[in-house]
């Protein structure tokens, strides 16, 4: 199945801002994450959503993408110059042509060598953290299983004291030709090799450990250290983590994604943190001055007399860490008032006297207490 355009993907434009797909992916992440979204096709879905964001938002790969398309995420793009990427126009030929007409007419065209070394397959984690582990960072060893090289036969397959052997029938090619009768009269095909399995080699004396695989299952630790400022969603890349390759090949990659828990008390957006201040209406009217929580303790907050539900006081610097950047972002405090639902007659006479004393005649049934709430509701 062809994939779907990147930005198709995320649901924005390619005029988008980092933020705007930024917000986009946190939005996806967080629907269809596996552990969350039990649906069939959340895992193929997630995986898609943090492919995409991962290329777009890395302006190099965007650039790339924008350009070439879903072919700048091959691993050979661009490797070898003009032609490198594509596989065309080196060598005495039109390369991926060569191939194509190749494994039809078993014309000279290259094929590849199935003993080269491949990367090994990468792999996901999903690293959970607490509120205050994704706002300061953490250092957490984590343990997994994945396939290691064979420390017996050093991943080669074969018992110590023997080697592969290269296949006798296809010679190390791993592919033989057949003759084939098609609508356009006998021609020469390519098939895997029979004998090897299309390896290119026999293993005759498979070894006790790997039964010849060449990697076995191990549990594998590695540390992570979770920089201040993650948030839900995010993945970090570890380089080498995730399994064995093959043929010699290099190990794959692990990609961590953290999954953050809610705070109780605090919101939070990127850097900047979000706290609700709840206040009785005499000390929004007559001003107070209040101890604040913050994610790095407590702090006095005064607050002027008259203050209205709604109104938002910013604490500099009191915010999490700027994961791309330097320094702290702000906590906003926004102040909701309050009001009072059960009342004693002593506060109901205080009540009706200060509304008196503004010139309001009112009485409960007129909805006096309505007008007490509506008093304090944001303008």
């Amino acid at each position: 199945m062809a994939k779907r355009d990147y930005y198709e993907v995320l649901g924005v434009s390619k005029s988008a801002t980092a933020d705007e797909m930024k917000k986009a992916y946190r939005k996806l992440s967080k629907q269809y994450h596996p552990d969350i979204n039990k649906a069939d096709d959340a895992a193929d879905k997630f995986k898609e959503i943090s492919e995409a964001y991962e290329v777009l938002s890395d302006p190099q790969k965007k650039a790339a993408y924008d350009q070439y398309g879903h072919a700048s995420t091959d691993p050979n793009f661009g490797g070898g110059g003009f032609g490198g990427g594509f596989g065309g126009f080196e060598g005495g030929g039109f390369g991926g042509f060569e191939d194509i007409f190749g494994s039809f007419f078993g014309g000279g065209g290259r094929s590849s060598n199935p003993n080269a070394p491949r990367q090994g397959s990468d792999l996901q984690y999903t690293l959970d953290l607490s509120f205050e582990e994704a706002v300061f960072g953490t250092e957490q060893t984590i343990k997994f299983n994945r396939e290691d090289k064979c420390g017996t036969c050093d991943g080669s397959g074969a018992k110590p004291g023997t080697h592969p052997e290269t296949c006798s029938k296809c010679h190390g090619q791993g592919v033989v030709q057949v003759e084939r009768q098609t609508p356009l009269g006998r021609m020469m095909t390519q098939q895997p090799c029979d004998q090897c399995g299309g390896k290119g080699q026999r293993i005759n004396t498979p070894c006790d450990d790997c039964a010849g695989l060449g990697r076995i299952k191990k549990k594998h630790s590695v540390k992570v250290n979770v920089p201040a400022g993650v948030e839900d969603g995010q993945q970090m890349r570890l380089a080498g983590q995730g399994e064995a390759g093959i043929n010699g090949g290099p190990y794959g990659d692990l990609y961590v994604v953290f999954r953050v828990e809610e705070s109780d008390i605090f919101d939070r957006d990127g850097s900047e943190i979000y706290y609700d201040l709840p206040l009785s209406f005499v000390q929004a009217t007559l001003g107070d001055e209040i101890e604040v929580p913050t994610i790095h303790g407590k702090i006095k907050l005064k607050v002027p007399a008259g203050t209205q539900t709604g109104t938002t006081f910013r604490l500099k610097g009191k915010g999490a860490s700027k994961l791309r950047g330097t320094g702290n972002g702000d906590q906003q405090v926004t102040v909701r008032i309050v009001t009072p639902k059960n009342l004693s007659d002593a506060q109901r006479d205080a009540l009706r006297k200060f509304a008196e004393a503004g010139g309001d005649q009112v009485t409960e049934e007129e909805g006096f207490f309505d007008k007490v709430k509506d008093a304090f509701r944001p303008k």
